[in-house]
């Protein structure tokens, strides 16, 4: 029967899982997206993702292929949904009934990765976390000064962003860098520094952080795998334990040898 908001909805979706021993329930809400409802009393409420609506005839068979064939695949149900999701938003804007293709799935997936990037507030970070996470997104963390990017850091993020399905750099504010390398630095201000990093296509979204590290930042987003680079012992790494509290992983991952900020200021200045 009809439901008054989503309390209600979840109320009775929990109640049908109990009732009927389900693992999952997927219910679709029309222009509202979907919502998959969990055993664990979880619910990810998936927006619709059609730009425009010519013809919903074919919508929920559309879903149920995308789902069956996703977790088929071997994918987690919560990015079968998504994914079934993103297939029902391409056929709705097309008129009679349609099918879509692989290649119409992966130009969606590549432009909501498209529209969902670039510098953040955290409050902005943690919705964006939360609607990749429902999504089924893998998130994964690092953080550093990045002052002049070198090849060492590319190669280091680059990376990181294989790790998973979304990369977050979180960047020290340059009162933290004057702190932590010395009165001449940074080189590049905060803004520009930010500029250049997300810039780089396998980078999700940055983020400032005005602490001496970003612990506090860490143990709020919990991603899913925090990496650090360079001779980093994986257990100092603050916001470690978050991380592993929250059933996520730490991984260290090494720099290009001879490649840093430092020799490279200090080959200009020798030059100068």
């Amino acid at each position: 029967g009809a439901c008054a908001g989503n309390a209600a909805l979840e109320a009775a979706a929990f109640r049908l899982i109990e009732d009927c021993d389900l693992e999952h329930l997927l219910i679709t809400r029309g222009e509202h997206g979907m919502s998959l409802a969990g055993r664990s009393q979880e619910i990810h409420h998936l927006p619709t993702r059609a730009q425009e609506v010519f013809d919903v005839t074919g919508a929920g068979d559309t879903v149920i292929a995308t789902l069956a064939i996703a977790l088929a695949a071997g994918q987690p149900v919560e990015a079968a949904t998504a994914l079934a999701n993103l297939a029902a938003g391409i056929v709705v804007g097309k008129l009679g009934t349609a099918s879509v293709s692989a290649h119409e799935l992966q130009q969606g997936l590549l432009e909501q990765r498209i529209a969902e990037h670039g510098v953040v507030t955290e409050d902005d970070l943690m919705e964006l976390v939360a609607a990749a996470r429902d999504r089924g997104e893998r998130i994964v963390f690092t953080n550093g000064c990045f002052d002049l990017l070198h090849a060492g850091h590319v190669t280091y993020l680059e990376q990181a962003s294989k790790l998973g399905d979304r990369l977050i750099v979180a960047v020290n504010v340059d009162e933290t860098v004057h702190q932590l390398k010395g009165p001449e630095r940074p080189v590049n201000p905060l803004q520009n520094r930010m500029h250049v990093l997300v810039a780089l296509g396998f980078v999700d979204w940055v983020v400032p952080f005005a602490e001496e590290t970003p612990e506090r930042l860490i143990c709020r987003l919990e991603p899913d795998l925090l990496v650090k680079g360079g001779d980093n012992d994986p257990d100092a790494i603050p916001g470690a334990g978050c991380v592993r509290a929250a059933g996520g992983e730490v991984r260290v991952l090494t720099y290009i040898d001879g490649v840093s900020t430092t020799s490279i200021v200090d080959s200009i200045k020798q030059g100068s």
